[in-house]
Order: structure tokens, then sequence, then C-alpha cells
């Protein structure tokens, strides 16, 4: 299911544009940061892709347990014309509250949120992209999880930003993969309202 905003320009942005210095980080800072390392990146990003379909625009924010199974992921268009790591923040966190319990009572954090944005532009970083990873980290930290890794999706395929890992497919415009999903990786229901019980209920066990 796809939420809310609207598409717009992926390109790479200037601070004139509206995004806040203050708001973004840098790939040094992101690689300094000790984001933790995606075993099998390109099982998450395909599993992803086959369950969200996500074209030019769209982020899709998922949650993985420690065995980097997939516990709960939900997809959105963004609406702004100007990448803010503030409104990026509100949204991921947001579309984290619809779909997984907070982990806010434990001392240490033991799911992961991961970020994985399909745009337009080639594979070189940007102030949208660097927007998108302040409003990662900022959004696991008030929802109680371990900010994970941030991976693009353009048309040179997918790359995961600070470890210079990454492959020609899927990219922004493939179609979905025609492999089982369980085959990729375990999947749970990703939708908020009459689905949260579910959530629960299975983020407990």
């Amino acid at each position: 299911m796809t939420f809310g905003f609207a598409s717009s320009s992926a390109a790479p942005l200037t601070s004139a544009s509206g995004a806040s210095a203050s708001r973004l980080l840098e790939p040094a800072e992101w690689a300094a940061a000790g984001i933790p390392l995606l075993r099998n990146p390109r099982e998450v990003v395909s599993g992803l892709h086959a369950r969200h379909h996500p074209g030019p625009s769209t982020a899709i924010v998922a949650v993985l347990d420690p065995e980097e199974r997939l516990r709960a992921s939900a997809s959105f268009t963004r609406r702004q014309a100007s990448a803010d790591g503030w409104m990026f923040r509100n949204a991921l966190l947001a579309q984290l509250r619809r779909v997984i319990p907070h982990d806010l009572r434990r001392r240490t954090p033991v799911r992961t949120a991961v970020l994985l944005y399909c745009r337009e532009g080639d594979a070189r970083w940007t102030e949208e992209d660097g927007a998108w990873m302040w409003g990662l980290r900022d959004a696991c930290t008030l929802h109680g999880l371990r900010c994970g890794a941030y991976i693009t999706l353009t048309q040179d395929g997918w790359q995961v930003l600070g470890e210079g890992r990454g492959g020609r497919r899927p990219h922004a415009h493939s179609k979905a993969e025609s492999v089982a999903l369980s085959e990729a990786l375990p999947l749970t229901p990703r939708t908020g309202g009459p689905m949260s019980e579910v959530l629960r209920r299975a983020a407990a066990r």
C-alpha cells in the first residue's frame, strides 16, 4: 500500500533549494556513524522492491529483526518540493508508528529500520539523500530503533550509501521480480489500521 505524498524532482539540490545544512548528513558523517551493515543487501532490496513496486520519489521504510527478517514495512511518495530532514523525519516516524510498536522501553534497540528511496538521477549523493539520512536517524531515535542502511534506487541500480555496495538490478524503472516474496524475506503485514493488532501480536512473539 502507498501512503500520502505526491512526487517531486529528485535532481541534486542546493542549499538555496530549501535543504537545511543542519538537517542533512554528508556521506562521510553517515559512514562514521556506525550504521550496522546489512548481511545480504541484495536480498533486502529485492524483497522490498517485489513487495512495494516503487517508482521514482517513492520511499520504503522497513523494520528488520536481529536475524534480518522483515517485520514490517510501508511505502509512500514524497510531496514537498524541497528536501528537509525534519519533514522527512516526520513522514518516516508517522509510517513507523502505523506499522510497528515502538521499542522505547528497551535499553538497547534490537530492531533496525532501513530506508530504500527510489529517485531519478544517477547514483551520486545529493542533498536530498542527506536529508533522508538525517530523517531516518532521527526517526529511529524517536521510535526506539537502530538506524540502519540508507539505500538509493536510481537508473544506475541500487546502492547502499556509505558502504560502496550495490548492484544493477533492480533499478528505478525495474518491473517487479516474479519470485515468491517468501524466498527473499519473511514478511509480516505492513499496513496500519485493521492490521495493527496483528503486528502487535507478531512483535510480541
